[in-house]
């Protein structure tokens, strides 16, 4: 018989574990008593028989931006270990790029940004298996790719690191899976053929495997067709900004603080004009373009992008016309200029070239439950200079020339890392410039819900009086109690810059008292260098009200986050 408190740890482990682990762990049991030489009763082996698989280590390494791939990583490892498989999970930014060669079973999860690239946490990993050249003859692998197929090279990251691991002599458990935004069903899908596949490896008669069917797949993004209400410029005259607060009206909307709005800007008619007659080619032609349809009208106004192609473009440009073109990025009017087509025959070749328009994501800084049936947008009109010409962003020049009435196509991007939390919760909130557009949607929704939490705004931007964005609001909150605590950083209105990580280390004693009382923050803007000088500041904070070493502030970091009580939305 077991000690009284043994048995006591004993049936609380029972209690606490599902069917699949009692299994698991009866097996366990079995086996350590046979490998020592003691009987078992033929109900032990009975149970000792079940299934278990034979497999070392697996090891599932995700790359990610939004903490998509986390999420997705972690919860396959759970099921891998209740499947009685020892499973670990790795950021790819954290792991040890000797250890791949060692690997028999590595999974990984990885999205992609951008134009095609990997995760910053999993560039390292990316460019070593681009770059190695030593065999993975032991390996067995297979990739989770996450990403959105309203953009051109959708996937690419997973693609690309499928391709390195095949070309090192691993060997595919189950063949890439790629996934749109709408990722769940088809990564639970992949998952379960790579246990089958791992099952089968381990049982002692070859049995055939047995692949999860693919679920349906989703229709995909549900498209609004919305109004232009408002469209004003927040900055007061004077100043060098024009930021642009935006509000639509549209059906039948779903969406939370903290989502996006997604949206496909459309070309300028003075480019595609301009385009047109220097090609000679017909707006009212029809071509085919990536399986759809259009004229060559819609095709440059709606569909393709022609500004700033990327080098790659610009390559495949090169062989089209049969020119030497330096690499470089460039408008598609400025190459039609200089390395002008044949006639319009060949333009149509250049057409096949060209990519979709990438969509653009924008913080929403309304609530449905302040703003029915409405969403709002704060859109920086992003201005820049090259070669002395004064250049505009794409979707942020178009966005603010939409007048008032105008109709518009737009989607939801749910942000499933950006959430309020519980009513009663504290929030920090950080947001200089238009990083203040999702605050704007947090504290309207815990204004309309009478959330009892409390909240604290750090806002920045260049000037108090042309530059305060939404500050009759933030005031009102103020006024209001909704908005527990206010601190203003106006860079350019003293002699030496102050900004909100500045602001946050003259709080440092009440920031961390918040902290130290389950306080959640929020962080969104710029990522480089805002983000990452304000959490060098809340490191500085944590040091000085834990009295710790950095070491110590680095590990209750980390804590915050594991609790998802420390949230990014930068970009």
């Amino acid at each position: 018989m077991l000690a009284e408190a043994k048995l006591k740890a004993l049936q609380e482990l029972v209690q606490q574990s599902s069917k699949e682990e009692l299994i698991w762990m009866s097996g366990y049991l079995s086996g350590l008593i046979s490998s020592q030489g003691v009987g078992v009763s033929a109900a032990t082996e009975a149970v000792a028989a079940a299934p278990k698989p034979a497999i070392g280590r697996v090891t599932i390494a995700y790359g990610t931006e939004t903490g998509n791939s986390k999420r997705v990583a972690t919860e396959l490892a759970g099921k891998a270990k209740k499947s009685g498989i020892n499973a670990r999970v790795v950021s790819l930014d954290q792991y040890r790029l000797n250890d791949l060669e060692k690997e028999e079973y590595f999974l990984t999860v990885i999205s992609t940004q951008g134009e095609g690239d990997p995760p910053a946490g999993a560039q390292k990993f990316y460019d070593y298996v681009h770059q190695t050249d030593k065999q993975l003859p032991k390996l067995k692998y297979s990739v989770l790719a996450l990403g959105d197929t309203s953009y051109p090279l959708f996937c690419k990251a997973g693609e690309d690191v499928d391709a390195q691991l095949k070309r090192l002599g691993g060997n595919q458990l189950v063949p890439i899976q790629k996934c749109d935004v709408d990722f769940e069903d088809e990564a639970n899908a992949w998952f379960q053929s790579v246990l089958d596949t791992l099952n089968q490896s381990s049982a002692p008669a070859a049995a055939p495997a047995t692949t999860a069917p693919a679920p349906a797949k989703k229709s995909g993004k549900k498209i609004y067709n919305g109004t232009i209400l408002t469209n004003i410029v927040l900055n007061d005259v004077g100043s060098k900004k024009k930021t642009h607060h935006i509000e639509i009206e549209a059906e039948d909307l779903t969406y939370e603080p903290g989502d996006a709005l997604g949206v496909v800007p459309k070309n300028r008619p003075a480019t595609i004009e301009a385009i047109l007659k220097i090609t000679g080619i017909s707006p009212e032609e029809k071509v085919t373009h990536r399986n759809s349809e259009a004229t060559v009208q819609e095709l440059l106004h709606d569909k393709v992008n022609i500004n700033f192609l990327p080098e790659r473009v610009v390559k495949k440009y090169a062989e089209v016309v049969e020119q030497n073109i330096p690499a470089t990025r460039i408008d598609l009017l400025d190459l039609l200029r200089i390395y002008p087509v044949k006639d319009a025959e060949q333009f149509k070749e250049v057409l096949q070239i060209l990519e979709p328009i990438a969509p653009r994501l924008y913080s929403i800084s309304s609530s449905l439950e302040a703003h029915s049936g409405e969403i709002h947008v704060t859109v920086a009109r992003d201005e820049f200079r090259i070669n002395e010409e004064l250049l505009c962003g794409h979707c942020s020049d178009y966005l603010s020339e939409l007048p008032e009435g105008t109709s518009i196509e737009f989607y939801i991007h749910k942000n499933n890392q950006f959430k309020l939390p519980a009513a009663d919760k504290d929030v920090i909130m950080i947001g200089p410039g238009t990083g203040v557009a999702p605050f704007r949607s947090f504290l309207a929704e815990r204004d309309a819900t009478g959330a009892e939490g409390r909240n604290w705004l750090f806002f920045g931007d260049q000037h108090f009086t042309t530059d305060f964005l939404y500050q009759t609001e933030i005031q009102s909150w103020y006024e209001t109690g909704i908005l527990t605590r206010f601190n203003g950083a106006f860079s350019r209105d003293q002699q030496e810059k102050v900004y909100v990580q500045h602001k946050m280390l003259e709080n440092a004693a009440t920031f961390y008292e918040w902290l130290n009382s389950g306080a959640y923050v929020y962080v969104c803007g710029a990522k480089e260098p805002m983000s990452v000088d304000v959490e060098n500041t809340l490191l500085q904070i944590i040091g000085l009200g834990a009295g710790s070493s950095p070491e110590e502030a680095a590990v209750y970091l980390e804590q915050l986050k594991e609790e998802g009580r420390y949230l990014k939305d930068v970009y």
